[in-house]
């Protein structure tokens, strides 16, 4: 089979043979992953070691044939070494190799679920990607505000892990050193509430009152902070009178928009 004919099958996904492949191989991936779900369980894991072992050395061995084929079809090469894909190929298939030298690294398989985004190409799903660049591009632009509010978040849980570990030192044997009252306070602050930690004096109770609410409130900053920012990012900022609508005065619009999506004026 020539070099051509074997990357429109690996790497082609608009051919019914490319398409067969990424399928197989994605449920490969999917059996290999739940064999490693399986394998941590005690009662399975332990009853049929061998077995799993096999297993896995199956899977090990087609999957890098196949990134052996992908590097061989790979037009070029070193694009599709270093590309995300070509790189969790990789990394997919090390663990069961390094276990000939170290031993305990079964849950490092896992990594294999990230091949599954393959299934973007096969469905024509690929706009997505783009569309995860939104996020991303709106977390960048996020990035100092939210480093800000962790700021924040990290002197806020401090000061009041340090109060309630005043409050409840020698009255609570949960709270009995600051760390332990910044895990209550972190644990608390973010709505999660383990129980495993609870203040047992009248004052510890009311500042974990107050805490409490604090959560709810606080909680919310990061999640409006990037939506603003991905708001700004799919509608664009105005930079000039062009954008501004001569009717409504509306200055929100979807970025080329030759109309106003309030009134349906043309923009200036």
């Amino acid at each position: 089979m020539s070099r051509q004919k074997l990357h429109n099958i690996v790497f082609g996904t608009d051919t019914p043979a490319g398409r067969w492949f990424d399928l197989i191989v994605i449920g490969l991936i999917l059996i290999s992953v739940i064999t490693v779900i399986l394998e941590t369980i005690p009662s399975i894991g332990d009853r049929w070691p061998v077995f799993f072992n096999k297993l896995e050395w199956s899977f090990t061995i087609l999957f890098t044939v196949e990134y052996a084929m992908r590097i061989y079809a790979a037009l070029p090469r070193r694009k599709y070494i270093t590309s995300f894909y070509g790189i969790t190929d990789l990394i997919s298939i090390i663990p069961t190799y390094l276990g000939l030298i170290i031993t305990g690294q079964p849950s490092l398989l896992i990594i294999r679920v990230l091949r599954i985004l393959r299934i973007f190409r096969i469905f024509g799903m690929g706009h997505f990607v783009s569309e995860g660049a939104v996020v991303v591009q709106a977390l960048q632009a996020s990035r100092t505000k939210i480093l800000v509010f962790l700021s924040f978040m990290g002197i806020s849980v401090i000061l009041l892990g340090a109060i309630m570990f005043m409050v409840e030192e020698g009255q609570n044997p949960s709270i009995n050193s600051m760390p332990e009252g910044i895990y209550w306070a972190i644990v608390t602050l973010t709505t999660v509430g383990y129980g495993d930690t609870v203040p047992v004096t009248v004052i510890g109770r009311i500042l974990a009152s107050v805490v409490m609410i604090m959560g709810y409130g606080i909680i919310a900053i990061p999640t409006g902070i990037v939506t603003a920012e991905i708001t700004n990012t799919v509608f664009g900022k105005t930079k000039s009178n062009n954008m501004i609508c001569p009717n409504c005065g509306n200055t929100k619009h979807l970025k080329n928009a030759a109309y106003c999506q309030h009134c349906g004026e043309a923009l200036i």
